[in-house]
């Protein structure tokens, strides 16, 4: 009986190992990101602001293929008319890498 107690242990552990190494780091990554690019001055995970929620962008955006091409396009180039009268302004110190890293967060919002 003493034997089983560590293998059960050991299961749990190795689950949780396993858990952790198929979350992306850029999921992590990601929210560090959006605050050092600025981004969260104008948007919030939950709440609109000057800009919509991400969770909002995420819930509109979810199941749309092309998606993350034209957000990310938006992020560096900027648009309007979609969420308001408040155009989101060009973000030229993101790169098309980093746009297309945050667009992805923001849609795993949902």
């Amino acid at each position: 009986m003493m034997g089983i107690l560590p293998m059960v242990e050991f299961r749990h552990l190795a689950t949780a190992l396993f858990a952790v190494l198929l979350t992306s780091p850029a999921a992590f990554a990601s929210a560090d990101l959006a605050r050092s690019k600025n981004c969260v001055a104008c948007h919030h995970i939950e709440r609109k602001m000057i800009g919509p929620a991400y969770k909002a962008v995420a819930e509109r955006y979810g199941k749309d293929e092309a998606a993350i091409k034209v957000l990310s396009e938006k992020v560096v180039k900027g648009g309007g008319g979609v969420w308001g009268p408040m155009p989101m302004p060009p973000q030229p110190g993101v790169s098309p890498e980093e746009a297309e890293t945050l667009v992805k967060w923001i849609l795993s919002q949902q």
